[in-house]
């Protein structure tokens, strides 16, 4: 047993240095990821560019233009509607993973398709989102790039010889790459493919993911200048006089967030209750976004230029009240009936608009309050949009990267976590997750260390278990078992101990039942039936570790030995220690303990006259 065990200590030395291996061969690839998507980010961009530039101004141009200058006079009604129904036939004949915003959808690849993204997606979403915004749609193009990204990571993990779980990390990689190329936020980027794609925290996950956001930045970089996206003047947070506001902005903003997200849900139940085929709701939304374009031409298109004009404090009351208003009716009529678009930029625009129509509004009631506009938008912006994903802290960094001012952090937290409170209580579910449960997945919310990973088998085994002499016939051992003797069947295992107490095999239940029915031997002991072939475990390995080892060789018990001394039995650990891990967290989380602050009890007199 001895040379068993070293084999056990040489199979996971082996095992790390091959995780070290793999980490690298994903290190490599998220390399490529990075600049793949970078360079797609950029045709992207481009796309949409020239779509919208040859449909709205009838020229030939690849940079972003303001759609609300546009020459097209009531003819502008007609072309969303000309986009929808372009976007409903790619969906119906091409793939029906184009609709929607595109987070989603990455979502669900990794939760029930094992990572894996077809195709088409990879080929019909990043088309379909810049027919659809090139033609006015009032999406942003990150969420399209973020789920081509991913398709891009997801493809890659397709064609090279991979595990799910490192098909998982591929498609992180491209998403976080595809936010990256776009904000140039990698931090911001890294951190949301880590809350809403990979809901976990590993090596082996983080520094593929950091790799892949810095490769993709530096494509954006060379392609499209040092920059940010949205270019803000230095802006005024006015801390801590201002701090009462704020915190009222991040009640505002949470029950904004919960409201946003369940009416665009309420508008898609609509048009799925619509007596037509799904192919011409696209058409049909385009139509409602055409008639409110042609009144208020500001909600056409991605709107970058209206973001960077709300930060910069550059736009009256009325205008902002336009964009809070009708930018949000534009959204839920287009992206509810299942169009392809990004969702990010368009709640930017109207969290930016809520956060400085709240500023303006207390400047004008309260005399010699002198918050800034701009500021209270940035910190708006941020609060939205986490609040309603729940990815708050990617969005807190996202603010903070595109401004890069530290002045900005604080009310940055401050209110953005206040507006993930509200959410939290209001909305069961994220804007993200939603459409998941309908579907019915559940979604892991948060993340904690597992306590398996927390607790050596010391702490949880049986210090004192029952054991069999190995010269016990095996006839007697049924006898005990047969009536109920405690000692033998308190445990589904137990230990076979030589004349000097060393540990020299373990029998179960199931063979004992086996080795009666094979055989009526009388002399049979219990070491014949049993198995000298031991998987053990160690006092101070981890319990995770240890149920690793049960998993691997399809067993529901271990042996607890010495390191020292193979043949030396300290413990046994079975399936109710595992639990005993699992309660002891459920006793940290439920069990409150008497602190320091005491209070006295009350006597009965006042008891009874509250009554």
């Amino acid at each position: 047993m001895s040379q068993k065990v070293h084999r056990e200590d040489r199979a996971t030395l082996s095992a790390e240095q091959s995780s070290a291996s793999r980490m690298i061969l994903l290190s490599l690839l998220a390399t490529v990821i990075g600049i793949v998507a970078g360079f797609i980010a950029y045709a992207l961009l481009a796309l949409i560019g020239l779509i919208s530039n040859l449909v709205f101004f009838q020229r030939i141009a690849t940079d972003i233009p303001d759609l609300q200058a546009h020459n097209l006079g009531v003819l502008v009604i007609i072309i969303p509607a000309v986009g929808g129904l372009i976007i409903g036939l790619m969906a119906k004949y091409g793939t029906s993973k184009i609709r929607g915003h595109g987070i989603p959808e990455a979502m669900e690849s990794v939760l029930v398709n094992r990572s894996r993204i077809s195709p088409r997606v990879a080929i019909f979403k990043p088309i379909s989102a810049a027919i659809a915004i090139g033609t006015g749609g009032p999406f942003g193009a990150e969420g399209p790039i973020i789920q081509t990204g991913g398709a891009l990571g997801s493809l890659i993990g397709q064609i090279i010889h991979v595990t799910a779980a490192e098909r998982k990390v591929l498609l992180a990689c491209g998403a976080a790459a595809g936010m990256a190329a776009t904000f140039s936020t990698p931090i911001a980027a890294v951190i949301l493919a880590i809350e809403l794609l990979l809901f976990e925290f590993k090596p082996r996950s983080f520094i593929p993911l950091v790799i892949s956001s810095t490769m993709a930045t530096a494509v954006h970089l060379v392609l499209l200048g040092r920059g940010p996206m949205f270019i803000v003047n230095r802006l005024d947070f006015n801390i801590p006089a201002a701090l009462p506001y704020y915190l009222i902005l991040g009640i505002i903003a949470g029950v904004f967030a919960v409201g946003f997200s369940k009416l665009l849900y309420w508008v898609e139940d609509l048009f799925e209750r619509l007596p037509l085929d799904s192919m011409y709701w696209p058409a049909l939304g385009g139509l409602a976004l055409g008639v409110i374009g042609f009144f208020f031409p500001r909600v056409l298109g991605v709107g970058y230029e209206n973001i960077s004009a709300i930060l910069n404090n550059q736009l009256p009351l009325q205008v902002l009240f336009v964009i809070l208003i009708f930018k949000s009716l534009a959204l839920y009529v287009t992206l509810g009936s299942g169009t392809s678009g990004g969702l990010l930029a368009p709640m930017f625009m109207v969290g930016a608009a809520l956060g400085a129509v709240f500023a303006i509004l207390i400047n004008s009631w309260v005399p010699g309050a002198n918050l800034s506009p701009g500021a209270f938008a940035l910190v708006a912006m941020a609060a939205v949009f986490g609040a309603a994903s729940r990815a708050t802290f990617a969005f807190i960094i996202f603010a903070f990267e595109i401004t890069r001012d530290y002045n900005a952090i604080l009310p940055l937290m401050l209110v953005s976590v206040i507006a993930d409170l509200i959410a939290l209580r209001l909305m069961r579910n994220s804007i993200m997750t939603e459409k998941l449960t309908r579907r019915g997945l559940r979604i892991p919310q948060e993340y904690e260390a597992d306590i398996l990973k927390q607790i050596t088998v010391a702490e949880v085994m049986d210090k004192n278990p029952a054991t069999v002499p190995a010269s016990m016939p095996l006839s007697e051992l049924a006898d005990h078992i047969a009536k109920g003797t405690p000692q033998f069947t308190r445990r589904q295992g137990l230990p076979i101990l030589d004349e000097a107490g060393r540990l020299v095999g373990i029998i179960t239940r199931g063979d004992v039942l086996k080795r009666l029915e094979e055989s009526a031997d009388q002399h049979l002991t219990v070491l014949d039936a049993g198995s000298d072939s031991l998987i053990a475990t160690y006092p101070d390995e981890l319990v995770h570790d240890a149920v690793t080892k049960m998993l691997q060789n399809d067993i529901g018990r271990l042996v607890v030995v010495s390191r020292d001394d193979p043949k030396t039995l300290i413990g046994y650990l079975g399936r109710g220690a595992v639990l005993e891990a699992r309660l002891h967290r459920l006793r940290e989380e439920s069990e409150r303990e008497q602190g320091w602050l005491r209070f006295p009890a009350r006597s009965a007199s006042v008891q009874h006259n509250r009554r």
